[in-house]
């Protein structure tokens, strides 16, 4: 399966939402940028989607949100607590930085990953 390209407009969103926060790394995550807390991925792009990890009570106030959904970054697959949200709550600076600390601060609860040791 061919990856989607992570599209400009994805990109300068997911920029915006880092916007210099030190808790975040950025990395490539299915040759996209994701942001990452404590070696966790938080959220990310995927094509011209942006998606959010989020704990198990924000998991559910955000599937009551209209156009979110489950992430699949292959049909028929999702990803367990990552979901898409539409542009209409993104571009709402408020919103998307309520939602996106919601994502951050779940990803600071899980146990720090160790960086990945290179093979040689």
């Amino acid at each position: 399966m061919k990856m989607p390209k992570p599209t400009a407009d994805a990109t300068t969103m997911l920029e915006r939402l880092v916007a210099k926060d030190p808790r975040l790394e950025v990395k490539k995550v299915f040759g996209q940028p994701a942001a990452f807390a404590n070696g966790n991925m938080c959220f990310g792009t995927f094509g011209a989607d942006v998606f959010l990890r989020l704990g198990e009570a924000d998991q559910k106030l955000a599937t009551s949100l209209a156009g979110v959904r489950p992430f699949e970054p292959m049909a028929g697959r999702p990803m367990k607590g990552y979901f898409v949200f539409p542009r209409s709550i993104l571009q709402d600076r408020k919103r998307s930085r309520e939602w996106v600390e919601r994502s951050i601060r779940h990803a600071l609860t899980l146990p720090p990953k160790k960086p990945k040791t290179k093979r040689s």
